[in-house]
């Protein structure tokens, strides 16, 4: 018998991680788009993390996301640049 799909309830808290090549704007670049599309983001709700190997960069942000298709978009933008290489 199968699962049924989880289906999300909004507005829920949401975790977004961002990864990319560690360049000197990477940061700015992404707090930029999620900013256009959730208003209300926190500074304290963004932290950014160099990995090991100093050559990629991680953004966490933390949000209230307010619908799905506020994610949608989100989403589509993020993925539409070639600077950002993974979301989680």
């Amino acid at each position: 018998m199968a699962n049924p799909p989880v289906v999300l309830e909004y507005p829920i808290p949401f975790p977004l991680k961002v990864i990319g090549l560690d360049e000197p704007d990477f940061e700015d670049f992404v707090i930029a788009i999620v900013r256009t599309h959730v208003p209300e983001l926190l500074e304290e709700n963004i932290m950014s993390k160099l990995s090991n190997g100093n050559k990629y960069r991680s953004v966490s942000l933390k949000f209230i996301a307010e619908s799905r298709a506020q994610m949608d978009a989100l989403y589509a933008e993020l993925s539409s640049h070639k600077r950002i290489l993974m979301i989680l």
